[in-house]
């Protein structure tokens, strides 16, 4: 983060109206690419990359991780653990509120461990890498995860009528139940 002087030019009640000020464009944001943009333009690339292992710190803390994991996984001193493990003890609502909303979101999108989606060799990240080789696999399953119920119920009757019960049949039934 950016170095600052300990004693501020502003009056305690403009920092408050500019804290909130922040706040209130923060909430503004519609979606995570929004987002994206405006922390590309408030942030340096190192502070966004700090801000976000302190997220992750806090979630694993949370998670019941011990310090030497989370030390592992994330390239962390125990210092800064231990920081971030005080915050929640003395509070961390803010923690809390935002690692439940983004667990609501994960485990809707999120497949695999939490070092699985960063080893390049995972069967998931090939997949990603080259999905020409893989594109009907993942629009298939792009369909499902989009599709509503009544739609899920009409794949179904097409997919049993199907005489070839391929890997691929398998897989759209697994997605699909």
């Amino acid at each position: 983060m950016a170095k600052f002087s300990r004693f501020s030019k502003l009056s305690k009640e403009e920092q408050e109206a500019l804290l909130i000020r922040l706040c209130m464009a923060i909430s503004k944001l519609n979606n995570p690419v929004e987002a994206a943009c405006f922390l590309k333009d408030l942030l340096s690339a190192q502070e966004a990359e700090m801000l976000a292992r302190r997220l992750k710190i806090a979630e694993l803390l949370i998670a019941g991780l011990k310090y030497s994991e989370i030390s592992r996984l994330l390239k962390v001193s125990p210092n800064t653990i231990a920081r971030i493990h005080e915050w929640l003890k003395l509070s961390g609502d803010g923690y809390r509120l935002v690692i439940d909303r983004i667990g609501e979101h994960k485990k809707e999108t999120a497949k695999g461990s939490f070092e699985e989606n960063f080893n390049q060799f995972s069967w998931r990240n090939v997949k990603r890498r080259y999905p020409m080789y893989f594109w009907p696999q993942l629009l298939l399953e792009n369909i499902v995860k989009a599709a509503k119920e009544n739609d899920k119920r009409k794949l179904c009757a097409i997919l049993n009528k199907m005489d070839k019960k391929s890997e691929l049949y398998n897989r759209l039934n697994k997605l699909l139940k």
